[in-house]
């Protein structure tokens, strides 16, 4: 590719600031080139501060510039869908955050956007470009673990400000929408399938409205079980045990390992009980949110395939559709 990809930021969201926009300007296949905010004030300090070029002061004009391919949309949860399509239909092709869509029938409407506009759209799961996960996947297909039967995951941090937007239920706050979607989506990724029901339980905070603990089983037939544990009110902490008939696999900090050390796997053929200490396995030094935005840069060129179209993100919203289902119905729900 001769030219770079040229990027836009819609809003000046912490993840963009903090991780996700240096990540993308250490990459040579493309260029963040524009950020806007509701303030132009605002967004003319995140772009002295990362050097970016020009500074918007609403969402329109960064859509209005014609030197600008992909989008980037770090908005809140609510505003993930009215904000791509309106990307899409200025003719932008979207990288968007999880969750997606606040459910899989918003989640469906950027499908017929795509179609509609011929504009590329992702979510940006960033977990499924790092190597360490890549490696999980093909463990578990080289059948090093057995028949894979189990994947346990955790994923918690400590947050009670009532004005961060994960905390406010009107605008999709909450655990399952914020970190729990990760399991979902790891977990259908090694399956390679679909769940098939799902049972959950939700405590909510009693004045927050959001749910502060939500724990799941998925099935994912044929004897595979996903077990799952996020909330927004626990001690940081995040792990994922992939588990088989003679073998598990660790991912020690399985959806936000830092870039600047090589991740751990741990691989434990059981004699670990017996004091043995178990296969240790370093992944390369790599930032997760670079390759995701390279990915989706060489899917707009045409440089290689998508390989997680819109149709998987709504998936993955039906998925949490059901678990919330099934924590008001008290049963098994289908996606």
């Amino acid at each position: 590719m001769n030219k770079r990809l040229s990027w836009g930021v819609l809003s000046t969201a912490n993840i963009g600031i903090g991780q996700v926009i240096p990540a993308m300007q250490q990459s040579d296949l493309l260029s963040v080139d524009a950020i806007a905010s509701r303030q132009l004030e605002g967004a003319q300090q995140a772009a002295r501060q990362l050097g970016i070029a020009k500074a918007y002061g609403s969402y329109e004009e960064l859509l209005a510039d014609p030197d600008i391919d992909v989008i980037y949309n770090p908005l809140p949860n609510h505003l993930h869908v009215p904000w791509t399509i309106k990307a899409m239909e200025a003719g932008k092709h979207v990288l968007c955050e999880k969750p997606i869509a606040l459910d899989a029938g918003q989640a469906r409407q950027l499908v017929a956007a795509r179609e509609r506009t011929g504009k590329l759209v992702a979510e940006a799961f960033m977990v499924r470009h790092h190597p360490q996960w890549r490696h999980a996947r093909a463990q578990v297909r080289s059948g090093a673990l057995g028949e894979v039967r189990a994947m346990h995951a955790i994923f918690s941090y400590f947050l009670t400000d009532p004005d961060n937007v994960r905390n406010r239920a009107d605008i999709g706050g909450g655990g399952l929408y914020d970190v729990g979607c990760y399991a979902v989506a790891t977990a259908r990724y090694i399956f390679e399938s679909e769940p098939q029901r799902v049972l959950g339980l939700i405590d909510r905070d009693p004045v927050l409205g959001t749910d502060r603990l939500t724990s799941a089983i998925a099935d994912f037939g044929n004897g595979r079980h996903l077990l799952f544990t996020c909330s927004t009110q626990l001690v940081p902490f995040q792990q994922v045990d992939i588990c088989g008939t003679t073998a598990r696999l660790k991912l020690d900090i399985p959806f936000n390992p830092p870039p600047s050390a090589p991740a751990r796997i741990v691989m434990d053929d059981g004699s670990a009980l017996k004091g043995v200490a178990p296969a240790l396995i370093e992944m390369p030094v790599v930032d997760h949110y670079q390759l995701q935005a390279e990915a989706f840069t060489r899917a707009v060129t045409g440089a290689a395939p998508q390989e997680f179209p819109i149709e998987d993100a709504v998936a993955n919203m039906a998925a949490i559709d059901a678990i919330f289902r099934s924590a008001s119905s008290q049963t098994w729900e289908a996606p």
